[in-house]
């Protein structure tokens, strides 16, 4: 082999490498198996409680719980921040004791110019004290206060920090599609539904259910 050879056939390698090393950091963090009998903890605000659907049984929660066949309790308050929802967090903890959190917070304090790095922090701690009572948890982007829309970048900052699932653009997506929102900040029936849909991919993919 000439040292031509040598040096292609190194950096080949190389490249190969780096991109098994790319592909590896880029796999979704896995999740535990929920048993048959767990109880899935849904976060949020208005797109939890689900604003806009019409009805209680076309939030988000109700239709995922339908879809994984366990109970997923709907903790959303409308307009609330996240400040107030990292205060009101840890007795909902406390009192559901959930074997998963689904958290989507942070889309008031977007649309009304918080700062962000006080966001992060909210939502940081909010990980932080389900992970101090072992409990999993999903993050789930909204998208930032800006046009086009967008899934604001700190959502993939802080799953990536904290090395838990996040579904990424689905909430952006769906407000992108007049057919699927209410208003310009809420899905409609049908938009919860890809919601729920889409959550129900990624606990498939994480491992969470079957």
């Amino acid at each position: 082999m000439t040292s031509t050879h040598r040096i292609a056939t190194l950096l080949l390698l190389s490249i190969t490498l780096i991109l098994l090393l790319a592909c590896g950091s880029a796999q979704t963090p896995q999740l535990p198996l929920l048993s048959s009998d767990a109880r899935v903890l849904a976060f949020g605000d208005s797109l939890t409680s689900g604003t806009g659907s019409g009805e209680a049984n076309a939030a988000y929660p109700a239709m995922l719980a339908e879809r994984i066949s366990r109970p997923v309790i709907n903790a959303g308050v409308p307009g609330e921040e996240s400040a107030t929802g990292l205060r009101r967090l840890p007795e909902i903890l406390d009192r559901e004791k959930p074997d998963l959190l689904l958290l989507c917070h942070g889309g008031n304090d977007l649309l009304r110019s918080r700062d962000e790095d006080q966001l992060r922090d909210n939502l940081r701690q909010m990980v932080d004290y389900a992970h101090d009572r072992d409990i999993p948890v999903v993050l789930i982007a909204v998208p930032a206060r800006a046009l086009p829309l967008r899934p604001a970048s700190l959502y993939q900052e802080l799953a990536e920090e904290l090395e838990i699932p996040l579904l990424k653009s689905t909430v952006t997506d769906i407000l992108r599609d007049s057919a699927l929102r209410a208003d310009p900040i809420h899905p409609n029936s049908a938009g919860y539904a890809q919601l729920a849909e889409a959550l129900h991919d990624l606990l498939v993919d994480t491992g969470a259910v079957n």
